[in-house]
């Protein structure tokens, strides 16, 4: 799957985004997540309908954390990275909870 894009500024050159240019920014945005345990599964697969991203990430989080609040903030921390650092934009991010890993050592985030 190719993601190379350019994006033009006028006369003076552009931008070309290679294919993993959006899972590298999608990775680190997931692990910057309080109760993140890790990326589990196929951790983050990514389909693309021309400049519009729709993701899924498989994860999996710590004990004692919120699903929902940690969704929540992964979801509004990958589209915010991915479109302040590329041209594309997120369609849907689908978040996929495989399980609660009570050996998970935090990393305290201010995210």
């Amino acid at each position: 799957m190719s993601f190379l894009t350019s994006y033009n500024f006028g006369s003076a050159g552009g931008v070309k985004y290679g294919s993993n240019i959006a899972q590298s920014i999608i990775e680190l945005a997931v692990q910057e997540i309080n109760g993140v345990a890790g990326l589990a599964g196929s951790g983050v697969v990514i389909r693309r309908n021309g400049n519009v991203l729709n993701v899924d990430i498989s994860l999996n989080v710590a004990q004692n954390e919120s699903c929902p609040e940690v969704s929540y903030k992964i979801q509004e921390n990958v589209k915010r990275s991915v479109e302040t650092m590329t041209v594309y934009r997120l369609g849907k991010i689908n978040i996929n909870i495989l399980a609660v890993d009570f050996n998970a050592k935090l990393v305290t985030n201010t995210l």
